[in-house]
């Protein structure tokens, strides 16, 4: 992939839509041989595209675009609601996804729709980290699954 490349799918709100925006953004990444950030992209577009599907509940377009030195991630549905970051017990099953986003993101923010119909996430995901995909995050507030 060129930089400024761009790889756009249009999903169901449904599930399984979430593993299949990671599966298709880590065969994008790996076939242009952005192997540093497959791990991350893939977390990120998952708890995002997961986001779409749970609070918006609309059909939803993930948009991956290869810039220089990150991949920016976008996430577009029809709801115009902003994604809360949410605290969470020890117990909690969920409310982890944006905190993840803002460990494993160079910057991530929210677009509003000009018609306020929507909304578009983004997040920008470094190509290289010295060290691996995940140096230098730190994840200990993140609980495992």
């Amino acid at each position: 992939m060129n930089p400024a490349a761009a790889e756009a799918w249009i999903f169901d709100p449904d599930p399984v839509s979430s593993r299949e925006a990671r599966r298709r953004v880590s065969d994008v990444l790996e076939a242009a041989a952005l192997d540093a950030a497959v791990a991350s992209a893939a977390m990120v577009v998952g708890e995002l595209a997961a986001n779409a599907v749970l609070h918006a509940c609309t059909a939803f377009e993930v948009r991956l675009l290869v810039e220089p030195e990150a991949v920016r991630i976008e996430v577009h549905d029809r709801d115009p609601r902003p994604p809360v970051r949410r605290n969470f017990s020890a117990t909690a099953t969920s409310g982890r996804g944006l905190r993840l986003v803002e460990e494993l993101c160079r910057a991530w923010g929210v677009e509003p729709d000009v018609d306020g119909g929507g909304k578009t996430v983004w997040a920008l995901v470094p190509i290289a980290a010295p060290g691996g995909p995940l140096a230098g995050v730190d994840l200990s507030s993140v609980e495992p699954w």
